[in-house]
């Protein structure tokens, strides 16, 4: 079976849900609140009308399962039914079950946006968890406000953004793509820089914001090139001429979704050896180097707050459960995690509530803490994006990265960076 077949078979699975696992021989041993709690009375915890019974609560999973971002979204809709069966077999949310509807945003934007709307008027979700690019983030915005729902987004971006109706369980610029640089600059004695990126909102906004620090605040550093690409683009070998001839000393990639298959080939057949040219990435995932194959990006760095190579009791349970799920051979990436929160911080919130309505998850959200994160804790500022460590992993030729840093302490998020506005 080819692995381009094997892809179709694994969303056509997801597309149809999740079949046959026993979520409750998934849980790990530190999922919080096992013992199953009395329901309380629907009156109490639904006063605005969403999709609560007395036994069940309704969320939406909103990800493109087809189109060019189906590489990268798949692992998030993956990991969010995964932390929904777990909280299920645990007792689920103020004793009700979990019941998820799941949409295919066909990686479309103006699509996004029309399941959203179903999502939050016609199934009346008491949740969302989704969206990848920023692209699908800003469509999906002025539903999620216009109509009081509560989306879980799960994706690094460029910051910029703070909504009462959106947890942000990735992380923004200041803690990805600021630390990044500066750590390239620092251990790697990098002095110039090539951008490149995918053609829209998030690469665009976020080599802005690189381009502020690399040559603002890195005393010496300069751009040498900057370049963009339609999304589902794969024609990479004039650029990486350009790059050749310019020799810059970090060659840093905002490429998304399969253009990154192509990118990193035909980078690997132009004969740019990346044991000696330093790339750095804020965007492949284990998940994107399933289909660019290890062999192709191995010696590369990217910035990330997680990696499925992690040695912590929490993540070990996470990799356990997720491959029993779907596959032993199954790669975990930073975004996938990200999404895994999502359904565990919503539950945790809406208990410290008591109660599933967004105007109270959202004033109870700052301040709530998973201890059994993955990437090991995690908490909710009040700006609704989370405190969490940088990282920085090599990539390896069997598809993993090696962790090569990591902040000693949680980062806080700061989604507003002073002068990169």
């Amino acid at each position: 079976m080819t692995d381009d077949i094997r892809s179709s078979l694994r969303r056509r699975s997801l597309m149809q849900g999740m079949a046959g696992a026993s979520a409750a021989a998934l849980l790990p041993s530190l999922l919080p609140g096992a013992a199953r709690a009395q329901a309380p009375a629907t009156a109490a915890v639904n006063t605005t009308g969403l999709a609560v019974t007395d036994s069940t609560v309704t969320v939406g999973i909103l990800h493109s399962i087809t189109g060019t971002m189906a590489i990268s979204e798949t692992g998030s809709v993956e990991a969010e039914k995964l932390a929904i069966s777990q909280i299920n077999a645990a007792g689920g949310v103020l004793g009700r079950q979990i019941r998820s509807i799941q949409e295919d945003g066909a990686s479309d934007w103006p699509n996004f946006a029309e399941k959203a709307k179903k999502l939050l008027v016609n199934d009346k979700c008491a949740a969302v968890f989704g969206c990848w690019t920023s692209a699908s983030r800003k469509a999906v915005l002025p539903v999620f406000e216009q109509y009081n729902g509560m989306l879980y987004y799960p994706t690094f971006y460029e910051g910029l953004e703070q909504s009462k109706n959106v947890i942000y369980t990735g992380q923004e610029a200041t803690q990805q793509i600021l630390a990044g640089l500066d750590w390239v600059n620092k251990t790697r004695g990098s002095k110039t820089f090539y951008l490149l990126g995918s053609d829209y909102i998030w690469p665009r906004t976020s080599n802005k914001i690189a381009r502020k620090h690399i040559e603002g605040h890195l005393a010496g550093c300069k751009v040498v090139g900057e370049d963009y690409f339609p999304l589902g683009h794969t024609q990479f070998n004039s650029v990486i001429n350009k790059i050749k001839l310019s020799k810059p000393d970090v060659i840093y990639a905002i490429i998304v979704g399969g253009s990154n298959v192509a990118f990193y080939k035909q980078l690997k057949a132009a004969g740019v050896d990346l044991s000696k040219q330093t790339l750095l990435t804020i965007s492949v995932t284990e998940d994107e180097i399933g289909g660019i194959g290890g062999d192709n990006i191995a010696g590369a760095f990217a910035c990330m707050k997680y990696f499925q190579s992690l040695d912590n009791p929490n993540n070990k349970a996470f990799v356990a459960g997720f491959e029993k799920m779907y596959g032993d051979k199954s790669v975990i990436g930073d975004v996938t995690q990200a999404a895994y929160l999502g359904p565990w911080l919503w539950k945790l919130t809406a208990e410290k509530a008591g109660s599933f309505d967004v105007d109270k998850i959202a004033a109870a959200s700052p301040g709530v803490e998973f201890k059994g994160a993955p990437e090991g804790y995690v908490r909710i500022h009040e700006n609704h994006h989370l405190w969490s460590k940088t990282r920085v992993g090599k990539a390896l030729a069997n598809g993993q990265y090696e962790l090569v840093y990591e902040t000693a302490e949680l980062v806080q998020p700061d989604p507003f960076p002073k002068g990169y506005q």
